[in-house]
């Protein structure tokens, strides 16, 4: 059981001061998680904001059916397709515009990734589309297994395998054309 998953049922047991707690030890991730989708900082804090409000508001019953992790996850991605939706209908954007990281990004990425072996494998991540990106972010950084991932992400086992098998092709192929120099395990 995890800390998010302690947090989140003593506040359904009444402690209004374990909601906060599972907000600061699930916030970040969940913002970066979120970003890898929407290259958009600001709109990956206002889906975090709304998948906590959706927490405190609705209080839905987490089950064990997935790590909670997995199921924090999972609703933060219906929150953010429900708001892309939304917005799609009031507002176009380019792609071009979406996929610029900014600045900030840069900021919040090397406050959460500290060491420079980290920092490299990231910005090739960023190279990397999002369905891609997500995948490889959750498993190497989130340490999720394929099962918790494929939920998170809406796909079926083996689809997420595939995935992850093809990201994992992908970021080879940047790291080596970039002179990366990794251990082969």
């Amino acid at each position: 059981m995890d800390n998010g998953e302690i947090s989140y049922r003593r506040y359904l047991q009444g402690d209004d001061h374990a909601f906060s707690l599972l907000v600061d030890a699930c916030y970040d991730p969940l913002v970066l998680f979120v970003n890898s989708y929407v290259h958009d900082l600001n709109f990956a804090e206002d889906i975090a904001e709304d998948t906590f409000v959706r927490l405190a508001v609705k209080k839905p019953r987490f089950d064990n059916r997935s790590s909670f992790k997995t199921w924090l996850y999972s609703i933060a991605r219906k929150v953010m397709t429900d708001s892309i939706r939304k917005a799609a209908r009031h507002k176009t954007v380019s792609l071009d515009e979406c996929a610029e990281p900014t600045a900030e990004d840069d900021e919040i990425e090397r406050n959460y990734i500290i060491n420079e072996r980290d920092i490299a494998l990231h910005r090739a991540m960023l190279q990397l589309q999002p369905g891609y990106r997500a995948v490889l972010w959750l498993f190497y950084f989130e340490d999720m297994k394929t099962i918790d991932i494929a939920k998170s992400i809406g796909k079926s086992e083996d689809a997420a395998e595939h995935l992850l098998r093809r990201a994992r092709q992908a970021l080879k192929q940047i790291l080596d054309k970039e002179g990366f120099d990794y251990e082969r395990t």
